[in-house]
Parts: C-alpha cells; sequence; structure tokens
C-alpha cells in the first residue's frame, strides 16, 4: 500500500540559500536526528545536483541496524523543485518530491514523499507499529533544526 507524508515550512532566507542548502547532499546529515546513523558516502567535488545523480548513505532506520541507501535525482526545476527517488535501500518505493516558493516571509519549503514498504500485509503492520512514527519523528526533528537555522 503506498502512503504519502505531506510536510511544510516557512524558512527566513532567499531562495538562493534555500536552494543552496537543500539541494545538497552533504547537508542531509545536519538534519537527520543522530540516531539515525545517517551518513553521505557519495563524495561531491560541488553540491550542484543534477537529473541522474546517484547518491550513497548508510542509515540505521530500525533498531541500530545499518543499511545501505542509495537515491537518483530524477527530475530537477532550478531554485523551485526536485525529486529524490530510492534506486536501493529500505523502501519498496521512495519518492522525495522538495518544493521551494518563494514569497514575502522568504521561501515556503514544501516535502511530498509517496513511500511503499515490502513484504506486504506484514510490511503494513510494521507501518502502523512503528515506521509511520519513525517518518514523523524525522521530519518533526527537521522541522526544529530548520527553525534554528532559517
Amino acid at each position: 500500500m503506498k502512503h504519502t507524508l505531506f510536510r511544510e515550512q516557512q524558512l527566513n532566507c532567499d531562495i538562493e540559500t534555500a536552494w543552496k542548502f537543500f539541494s545538497s547532499a552533504n547537508n542531509l546529515s545536519e538534519i537527520t536526528p543522530k540516531d539515525m546513523g545517517f551518513i553521505v558516502l557519495t563524495e561531491m567535488d560541488d553540491d550542484e545536483i543534477y537529473e541522474g545523480m546517484l547518491i550513497d548513505y548508510y542509515v540505521s532506520p530500525l533498531f541500530g541496524i545499518k543499511m545501505k541507501w542509495q537515491t537518483e535525482i530524477t527530475h530537477v526545476d532550478f531554485q523551485k523543485s526536485f525529486i529524490d527517488f530510492q534506486k536501493k535501500g529500505p523502501y519498496k518505493l521512495w519518492n522525495h518530491h522538495h518544493e521551494f516558493i518563494s514569497n514575502e516571509h522568504g521561501v515556503l519549503m514544501k516535502d511530498t514523499i509517496d513511500y511503499e514498504l515490502p513484504m506486504g500485509f506484514l510490511g503494513e503492520i510494521a507501518h502502523s507499529l512503528f515506521v509511520k512514527k519513525k517518518l514523523e519523528y524525522i521530519f518533526d526533528y527537521r522541522f526544529r533544526v530548520l527553525s534554528k537555522l532559517f
């Protein structure tokens, strides 16, 4: 079963600053809870994202179990939006659409994540018991960190 997580946050910065921060995979560990063991493995000479870009990570999403995760940037609309799609990792589907909308207060950032767990019925049980809560915890953490940064 496909699930969707939607979040939005007003950032007190200009679009250039928001884009530079969020389009850099190197900044992901800064906005991810430490207990996730999130490490960016891909070395990037610059932070310019592009369609087709592959980014490898280590993450420990549940019970401290370390997993490899690979995402591909499948869409980039400069300073407006980008999509990262899981190529390899813990989800059956992970499609994360990032949007940035300039306004009179700075930038409205929107995250829409469509995701699905593997293992059918068992995946759905895991979703209701802890995966949904874990994702909410991660994005709540991001909200707090970003409120301080921006």
